[in-house]
């Protein structure tokens, strides 16, 4: 499983910022890196308040992830 790790923050209060993430299944990490950045300007369409600050793909291993 392939996580997509990203930072949004709000823009009217820039320091107020959140870590999400979207979990990918079946992909690798270049997959991830290619398709990143429209999967991202997909979420901020939905979110609009919100602005991405950082992102990164990364092989997430069974148990890593909290429920």
């Amino acid at each position: 499983m392939i996580e997509l790790l990203f930072v949004v923050c709000l823009g009217a209060a820039p320091a107020t910022c959140e870590e999400r993430s979207l979990l990918f299944q079946d992909i690798s990490p270049m997959t991830c890196l290619v398709g990143a950045q429209p999967a991202l300007a997909e979420w901020v369409a939905g979110h609009p308040k919100w602005t991405i600050s950082r992102w990164s793909c990364r092989t997430l291993r069974t148990g890593e992830r909290d429920i």
